[in-house]
């Protein structure tokens, strides 16, 4: 990001993130007045710098603390990001667990486990309500006359019609050629 953060003025420092930010800058301060302190290590020098810049984020108001104090999604910010992403770029391939267990260097128990643990579904049944989720965007842009919903969803991987069509019902409350009409109308 390059954008210029702008502040509201002043920072409490008697809240948890002000307290910390002061007492970084004092170590900070102290350190670069001893001899042998961070100031003679440009390494940590700079570390450090940016660990305040963090608490300074942390401790202050600005435009995007909101963002910041957000609670992060621990699927997309932990052990499942890599295979989360490659879920949704590769889609529209055949997956197994064990390729996706690779791109998340973990075994396919592992695997399971986590996608168990962290989203409350199996691997296979979250690839599943992407490949859904495409099928209906594709579905809504298309033209219905001269689309097929069979050609949309064989090109997403539903080789079973009738099981595709009732997975669709479940996830958006319609057939997936009512989605079709609804484009035409």
């Amino acid at each position: 990001m390059h954008e210029v953060l702008d502040f509201d003025y002043g920072i409490d420092l008697t809240t948890a993130a002000g307290r910390t930010l002061l007492a970084s800058v004092e170590f900070f301060v102290r350190e670069l007045d001893r001899p042998g302190g961070l100031a003679d290590m440009p390494i940590a020098r700079e570390q450090y710098e940016a660990f305040v810049m963090t608490q300074l984020l942390h401790a202050g108001r600005h435009q995007h603390t909101d963002a910041l104090l957000a609670p992060a999604d621990p699927a997309r910010s932990g052990r499942l990001r890599p295979v989360l992403d490659y879920m949704e770029q590769h889609a529209d391939e055949p997956l197994t667990p064990q390729e996706l267990a690779r791109v998340g260097c973990m075994s396919v128990r592992t695997l399971h486990a986590t996608f168990q643990q962290e989203l409350g579904e199996s691997p296979m049944n979250h690839l599943r309500r992407i490949r859904l989720d495409h099928v209906r965007a594709e579905l809504l842009r298309c033209d219905p006359a001269s689309t097929r919903v069979t050609d949309v969803a064989l090109r997403w991987g539903f080789f079973h019609q009738s099981r595709f069509a009732q997975q669709y019902r479940e996830r958006f409350g319609e057939l997936p050629r009512e989605t079709l009409r609804e484009r035409a109308g």
